[in-house]
């Protein structure tokens, strides 16, 4: 029987969020964040998918951003 209640480490981080006053973040945010900050720190495409899950590189090139300095200092 499914339940629309959260339920576990879902349910106590949204516990957390809400004593701390953090409004509108989702796991969905927190998983963009995670592909990005790998792809900063040079994991390859493959290692970053397989670490996150994504099955194919349009998803994930979808989900990495690159911040524009760390792209200038690429550049030298």
């Amino acid at each position: 029987m499914a339940s629309d209640t959260p339920t576990g480490p879902i349910r106590s981080g949204t516990e957390v969020l809400k004593r701390a006053g953090i409004t509108n973040l989702r796991f969905h945010d927190l998983r963009h964040e995670a592909v990005s900050r790998l792809v900063e720190k040079g994991l390859s495409d493959q290692e970053v998918a397989a670490i996150s899950g994504r099955k194919s590189m349009q998803m994930l090139r979808r989900y990495s951003h690159l911040r524009a300095e760390d792209l200038v200092e690429k550049l030298g």
